[in-house]
């Protein structure tokens, strides 16, 4: 796709082109000018690699008060039942919406087709065989490109938010060789997780986390970013990425087994192989560390053969042909699997209409915190919530564009970065750090954490963020993007193969300060937060950690409905 080149005004622009980017834009009125900024292309994005599905209930033995009592249960105490209602109310029209549009569910005698998954009490996931997300995105994909309201602007890396006056007012970014100001109306940020803040993630490699780092340098509220889930079976192979094989697989009957063959989950949970992930995950890690020398490195099987072979060639097409290009038959073999950082449950603190704690930002998806998945997201959830909080931003031009101050087009005058002598050491430093602090983050901060090891990961992570900023290449940066955002900064090869590197690794060093020091702070086990030193859940900590600036606090005690808790 050829570069578009960059407008002096947007109505709304959004950062992030995957599932919750897409269908936002498309919930906007078409009378709005819309830009659409993608890190990389427009296909790659983590929604593109869900397998599982979309949550609803529409089945005739389901009802949205159960889906909201799975979802409340899965939350762990910490669901915002505003927020889930919201969810769960609007699936069907979101589902509706996905199926006029073109998105191939499969179906079974006519109807879509509904599977189980973990902590789900009915069968209400529907799938597009095991590539839901890319069918769902590839779809999306096509109805974006054919807006004329909407600007795809694709290798755009967005290094900071752009305020004035306390509302957020655009964008600095790094685009065809510039680092230039690109103001808007309104900016949504929609760009995903941070799983490569862990050594170990079935995240793709753009999934840095940059949309919470922006936001909380920018001074918006920040929620339970402590909470992060591990999925149980990720491919664990020499060579092969950590290739997440769904849950899905588990719900169609596969077996979780030790090297001897036993279904060791049920030592940890009656549910077995279908517990909640974070139990799932913490069974594997817990049988590893007894049975193996080295559990970092060790992992456990997950046996398909109890399945028939036609349901899993119907339904498992694609982690089948995964799994013969690194060696593994899973009609003849079982896969080896082990955990791995999989999606983030905090965020950026949103309402129900998207809206964060600073004027005219919204977020979107992972990177936002709704409330609707608590201290551990149910299966599923999470492309539904990228459809109704995005779908709720169809009436923005009523809420804040109309009250927008006219803009001046960017001037946008030239300068080239300064204090470039030595570059090649900085980013020769800057490698390290990112190869570095994923392996920090998961020895310390993985599925199991204590303070004993949190305090000095604490300190090192405060150390290197100190050592980055006061690299030239950083100050010279940060002081231009602080002192006037507008100005267009030439960039030439090869430093613009290493912006994005910089950036990426600043993004991630503030993204592991907030886990670590939020990690820290909740002295409890609840939910994806787990600590070995205060294993129970303490009634409490029944709040969320919040976070502006450098400040942590308690929310006050989050109440869940009781009868939405209790059986039918």
């Amino acid at each position: 796709m050829p570069h578009s080149p960059l407008p002096d005004w947007l109505d709304v622009l959004i950062v992030g082109g995957g599932a919750a980017g897409l269908y936002s834009a498309l919930c906007i009125p078409e009378s709005l000018r819309v830009g659409l900024i993608t890190k990389d292309t427009l296909s790659l994005s983590a929604s593109d690699w869900a397998q599982g599905g979309i949550a609803a209930a529409i089945s005739p033995d389901d009802s949205p008060r159960l889906h909201i009592q799975d979802t409340l249960k899965a939350g762990a105490g910490l669901c915002e039942l505003e927020a889930v209602q919201l969810l769960v109310e609007n699936a069907s029209q979101c589902v509706k919406s996905l199926v006029e549009m073109g998105v191939a569910f499969d179906r079974h005698e006519g109807n879509l087709a509904l599977t189980l998954e973990a902590a789900h009490s009915r069968r209400r996931v529907l799938h597009a065989a095991d590539t839901t997300g890319r069918a769902m995105v590839s779809t999306l994909q096509g109805q974006v490109l054919h807006r004329p309201n909407i600007h795809v602007f694709s290798q755009a890396f967005v290094l900071d938010l752009w305020m004035e006056e306390g509302h957020c007012r655009g964008v600095s970014l790094l685009y065809e060789g510039a680092i230039v100001g690109l103001k808007a109306g309104a900016v949504v940020l929609a760009t995903g997780g941070g799983g490569q803040v862990f050594a170990q993630t079935t995240n793709p490699d753009l999934s840095t986390g940059d949309g919470v780092a922006m936001a909380w340098r920018a001074g918006a509220q920040i929620r339970d970013v402590e909470f992060f889930q591990f999925h149980p079976t990720a491919l664990t192979k020499p060579g092969a990425p950590r290739f997440l094989i769904s849950e899905a697989v588990r719900g169609e009957g596969a077996h979780l087994v030790d090297d001897q063959g036993d279904r060791f989950a049920f030592e940890y949970h009656s549910a077995g192989e279908l517990a909640p992930r974070d139990v799932v995950s913490r069974a594997i890690f817990n049988h590893l560390q007894r049975t193996t020398a080295d559990p970092s490195t060790a992992h456990v099987w997950l046996d398909l053969r109890p399945i028939p072979p036609d349901t899993i060639r119907r339904r498992f097409p694609n982690i089948i042909q995964v799994c013969q290009t690194y060696g593994v038959d899973v009609f003849q073999e079982p896969i080896p699997v082990a955990p791995a950082a999989h999606y983030w449950m905090g965020g950026i603190t949103t309402d129900t209409l998207s809206r964060t704690t600073l004027p005219d930002l919204y977020a979107v998806g992972e990177t936002a915190s709704t409330g609707v998945h608590g201290a551990n997201r149910l299966a599923s959830n999470s492309l539904l919530e990228c459809l109704v909080f995005g779908a709720q931003l169809r009436d923005i031009a009523d809420r804040h564009l109309a009250h927008s101050p006219q803009q001046e087009p960017i001037q946008n005058p030239k300068s080239k970065i300064q204090d470039l002598e030595g570059w090649q050491e900085q980013f020769a430093q800057i490698a390290e750090w990112r190869q570095a602090l994923p392996r920090l983050m998961w020895q310390s901060a993985g599925i199991c954490r204590e303070q004993q090891v949190l305090e000095p990961a604490i300190t090192q992570v405060e150390q290197w963020r100190e050592v980055f900023a006061a690299l030239p290449i950083s100050r010279s940066l940060l002081e231009q993007l602080k002192t006037d955002p507008g100005r267009s900064i030439q960039v030439q090869h090869p430093e613009a193969s290493q912006l994005r590197l910089w950036s990426e690794t600043r993004n991630l060093l503030d993204v592991a300060y907030l886990i670590l020091k939020s990690a820290a702070l909740r002295t409890e086990s609840r939910g994806g937060h787990y600590r070995s030193d205060y294993p129970q859940t303490d009634p409490a900590w029944q709040v969320h950690t919040l976070v502006e600036g450098h400040a942590w606090y308690r929310s006050a005690v989050v109440q869940t409905d009781p009868e939405s808790e209790s059986s039918n």
